[in-house]
């Protein structure tokens, strides 16, 4: 399998992903964000996210750390991997505290990640009982190495 050198987009106006990229994250994959402590020190969480257009969408139960540290600094890098091909994505998050899209996008997720339908109507019960933050991640930068 060949791959193309590691590849940065940058541009003033809106980053667009590629379409190896867009593929790319398309698939039932896991992420991890890289958020910033009160300190400067990192922390990392694995999530699931799927994508709007060119956004990132994820989302988490308020009182975890990461999300705190993200309404607090909304800087943030995901990146997806698989093996040595992956997508980088950095930027800033809109936060969204909206409940109600809260519980409709952990429900899609739940959708894209848990196959089984009565294992998934399950955690989303259990969802419904949480409050719930969303974020938008619209690229600033993209790094990327994918397979041709």
């Amino acid at each position: 399998m060949s791959s193309s050198p590691d590849s940065v987009a940058r541009s003033d106006s809106a980053v667009r992903l590629s379409g190896r990229a867009r593929d790319f994250l398309a698939e039932p994959r896991f992420a991890t964000v890289s958020v910033l402590n009160p300190d400067g020190s990192p922390l990392q969480a694995v999530i699931w996210y799927k994508l709007e257009d060119d956004a990132i969408v994820f989302n988490s139960r308020l009182g975890r750390h990461w999300p705190n540290n993200l309404m607090r600094d909304q800087r943030v890098s995901l990146l997806v991997a698989d093996g040595y091909d992956y997508v980088e994505v950095r930027g800033r998050v809109e936060v969204d505290c909206d409940e109600a899209r809260g519980l409709a996008v952990i429900s899609e997720l739940t959708h894209r990640y848990q196959k089984d339908p009565d294992a998934a109507a399950s955690q989303i019960a259990g969802f419904a009982r949480e409050r719930r933050v969303t974020f938008v991640l619209r690229p600033e930068r993209i790094f990327e190495r994918l397979p041709d």
